[in-house]
């Protein structure tokens, strides 16, 4: 289904019964892109688990859509380049510079 391969913005939710875990990463993992996944369970631990094996820069764990101005939001893949949000994201914005002063006393 394309709805679960292709970018979708909008408020869309695909949902896809599966027969256990390792086929729910191959099938998320089975895209070009990677911006934003969400895994549901009632095990929290287990999804957590879950989530260090998807393929993709923001991952949701009984939610979809929650942005936190303290997480970088960002896409693996081809799901845009860079980040926004948190300090990462502010930090792309910034060109650092160091100043290295030694005075000598009169």
């Amino acid at each position: 289904m394309a709805v679960m391969k292709d970018e979708t913005f909008g408020p869309v939710i695909p949902v896809m019964k599966v027969s256990g875990d390792d086929e729910a990463v191959r099938l998320m993992n089975d895209s070009t892109f990677g911006l934003t996944a969400s895994v549901w369970s009632k095990d929290v631990a287990a999804a957590e688990k879950l989530v260090e094996r998807v393929e993709a820069g923001t991952v949701f764990v009984n939610r979809s859509d929650f942005p936190s101005p303290d997480l970088a939001w960002t896409g693996w893949k081809n799901s845009g380049r860079g980040v926004t949000l948190s300090r990462f994201g502010f930090e792309q914005f910034v060109k650092l510079k160091s100043h290295h002063i030694k005075d000598y006393p009169k």
